[in-house]
């Protein structure tokens, strides 16, 4: 028997620390690591243990023999990576990568970011002695996209909190929520108080078509409906327009294969998740019967994942299909094509609701006078008007310019060298690298950040902060760790009541009042608070 990644996971390397034979790859300092789509198990040298599945936080691996049918894909996915990348040169034991050590007794660093990318810089940062970090966030609510932006029908996915939470209980740790720089505090504000402070903001907007009626009612940015169904806490009260039995998702990335997913999903199956109340009511009501998901590139070029595809292929109850497979494509090019070419060859189920994926396709013009009523497009060939009553684009996540830092227009990003914008200042994540790559990738991101800011420690190239500290009262409304995790238990206690994951709250004011029910109501911990014990943590 041997154990199989069964999606695009983590890529943490919590499993490949485990692994006593060594045989799953990429690993950490091996080329792919932190940019592959998953993680790999090597089934002729796995000896069984279950070692992996213990340490997974996201329950990514399973049996081979307790795969199911829609999982079978991944068994031979699995098998076919070693086909390219053998890595023969293993020993049977697991690869750690080595301790950095440091001579300093004290850091004190802020990151602004609550997602993935700000949590992975402060649990490197916390691996050694002395080190407190403020993890800042505009929301109330921590985790970023693993919170807001992954679909909730993806619920193993958002285990990924586990590692999350596992940082947050780290000495030195503590949160400043619902606190935004450059209102409730100033980047200079920042600098004065920590030796540095890495940036780690995202990509919060989304990128635009530049066509004709882009800004009429009906046509909207993914990036905010999927915030929406979400429960984040800026569009708990936006309206879709669910009235017509066509939508059309203009991109052909994961975002677009999410949206597609939870448009034509049972709103039964959705009430067991954590999708936001209102927009479960919205997708009861909705009349939505296909969606249409349109792409410039072709198939073997589409961004979204293999595991994301296989995924939308095993799909229950609804006809995913690809329309008008282009005839000098290969349908054997890639794994990828081989799905696509099976899902144009399916026959519909009449009566069903269908995702039908189309390839070398873009839009010309939104059509309509007060609201969208479709759209022009075209192929190389021809051109045709879609009847749509919705229209989506998920061409891309994109950054806005952080006060004070410089901001390359052009790709969105802060310009630095291996994260350094200048000693002291750093960035991490999206705002860093440009909205691409995994979870995961946000690890090795944070890493090499992390690994440069201790450089410009170790050189003397940091400002020690004013004496004292940040005042922890210095912003009423701030939410601690403790206004946090009154929030989280607020929201699983009403999850458990109707057997659900979660009920997120999604009005700012309802998350503030939870936060307030924390017990004592206690101040923010000052970062001085607490140190960590000599010898860091360890990989979580």
């Amino acid at each position: 028997m041997t154990y199989v990644v069964t999606r695009s996971c983590c890529a943490d390397a919590s499993c490949v620390l485990a692994c006593p034979v060594n045989c799953i790859h990429p690993a950490p300092g091996e080329p792919g690591f932190g940019q592959t789509e998953m993680l790999y198990v090597d089934p002729r040298t796995c000896v069984d243990c279950g070692a992996c599945t213990t340490a997974c936080p996201v329950d990514a691996l399973k049996p081979h023999t307790r795969l199911t049918d829609a999982e079978l894909p991944f068994l031979e996915l699995n098998r076919a990576y070693y086909d390219t990348h053998p890595h023969e040169d293993r020993t049977p034991m697991a690869v750690v990568p080595p301790q950095r050590r440091t001579s300093a007794t004290e850091l004190r660093v802020a990151v602004v970011g609550a997602g993935p990318a700000g949590l992975f810089a402060a649990d490197e940062l916390l691996r050694y002695p002395g080190v407190t970090v403020t993890v800042h966030d505009r929301l109330p609510t921590p985790y970023g996209l693993a919170r807001a932006g992954v679909a909730p029908d993806h619920e193993d996915t958002k285990q990924v909190a586990r590692l999350f939470r596992a940082v947050e209980s780290q000495p030195g740790f503590s949160y400043r929520l619902n606190t935004e720089i450059g209102r409730d505090l100033h980047h200079e504000d920042l600098l004065r108080d920590h030796h540095a402070v890495i940036y780690a903001v995202g990509a919060a907007t989304d990128r635009r078509l530049g066509i004709h009626g882009e800004d009429l009612p009906g046509s909207a940015s993914a990036t905010d409906f999927v915030a929406w169904y979400n429960g984040h806490p800026d569009h708990g009260s936006a309206s879709y327009a669910l009235d017509g039995e066509r939508a059309v998702v203009l991109g052909n990335g994961n975002v677009a294969l999410d949206v597609a997913r939870v448009l034509t999903a049972d709103p039964d199956t959705l009430s067991r998740t954590d999708i936001s109340d209102r927009a479960l009511a919205a997708l009861r009501a909705s009349r939505v019967r296909e969606v249409l998901v349109l792409g410039r590139r072709g198939p073997a070029e589409a961004a979204f994942t293999l595991p994301e595809l296989l995924a939308l292929a095993a799909l229950d109850g609804v006809d995913v299909l690809v329309e008008g497979w282009p005839e000098d494509e290969p349908a054997d090019a890639t794994p990828k094509t081989r799905v696509l070419a099976e899902l144009a060859a399916r026959t519909p189920v009449p009566g069903r609701r269908r995702i039908v994926l189309r390839f070398r396709t873009r839009p010309t013009r939104i059509l309509g006078d007060d609201r969208v009523t479709g759209l022009t497009v075209e192929t190389a060939e021809t051109a045709e008007t879609v009847e749509a009553s919705l229209v989506l684009r998920a061409i891309g996540y994109r950054a806005r310019p952080v006060p004070g830092l410089p901001f390359d227009e052009t790709t969105g990003t802060v310009p630095h060298d291996r994260g350094r914008v200048r000693p002291g200042v750093y960035v991490a994540g999206w705002i860093k690298r440009g909205p691409s790559g995994f979870i995961g990738t946000n690890k090795s991101c944070a890493q090499e950040t992390v690994s440069v800011l201790l450089d410009d420690l170790e050189a003397g190239l940091l400002t020690a902060p004013a004496a004292g500290g940040p005042v922890p009262g210095a912003h009423p409304d701030a939410v601690g760790l403790d206004g946090w995790r009154a929030i989280d238990e607020a929201e699983r206690a009403a999850g458990r009541r109707q057997g659900r994951p979660r009920v997120k709250l999604v009005d700012r004011e309802d998350l503030l009042a939870a936060a307030r029910s924390a017990a004592g109501r206690r101040p923010l911990r000052s970062p001085n608070a607490g140190s960590r014990p000599s010898g860091g943590s360890g990989p979580v």
